[in-house]
């Protein structure tokens, strides 16, 4: 999202983590901005009964943990390394800096956090269908047209587990298996190779 060049030059340090690291925690305060170069993060809290939601998954490229970093807030998700990771992190007060000295860095974290915004009110409605499938395709959904080549008519394959997919719609792991297998037979979506396509 930010030009890694621009990043380096005002103070970002590149850090590699393995699989598992736990990036912060709920209720903390944030201390940096994170962007991911290699590798996938998500964010997730629990339910009290222990049930994981996830928030949101970021892959190479992507942003995570800013909106805290404007409202001196603490943090309402963790954010838990999905696989090994290599990131750039600049600190909060360099981090403000950097935008009051690159405008159109400003702006593309404007863009950033409004996309965000704009998944969750597309998303809000679906989620609160009943019909499992109407939420596992909004998502897919929305995962194709927001990926790089979005227009491209080869089957698109949604680069999430049937868990994460589970945990991102609120729906029970069964119901997601059972619930593919179903799109499959309706020609909604591909299995290939266990993988889904869309």
């Amino acid at each position: 999202m930010i030009d890694v060049a621009t990043l380096i030059q005002s103070g970002a340090e590149q850090k590699n983590y393995p699989k598992g690291t736990v990036i912060f925690e709920a209720k903390t305060y944030p201390k940096f901005y994170y962007q991911i170069v290699v590798g996938k993060v998500k964010m997730n809290n629990y339910s009290e009964s222990g049930k994981e939601f996830i928030q949101n998954i970021f892959t190479a490229g992507q942003s995570f943990g800013e909106p805290p970093l404007f409202i001196d807030e603490p943090y309402p998700a963790n954010a838990i390394a999905l696989t090994a990771i290599s990131l750039l992190q600049i600190s909060k007060e360099q981090f403000f800096v950097m935008l009051y000295q690159h405008p159109e860095v400003s702006i593309a974290v404007n863009r950033s956090l409004a996309r965000r915004l704009f998944f969750k009110a597309v998303m809000a409605p679906e989620i609160s269908a009943k019909e499992p499938e109407k939420k596992l395709l909004a998502l897919m959904d929305y995962i194709k047209n927001h990926s790089e080549n979005p227009l491209d008519d080869t089957p698109f394959l949604i680069p999430m587990t049937r868990q994460q997919l589970a945990d991102l719609t609120g729906l029970r792991v069964e119901t997601v298996i059972r619930t593919i297998k179903q799109l499959e037979k309706e020609g909604k979506l591909q299995i290939i190779q266990r993988k889904i396509y869309r």
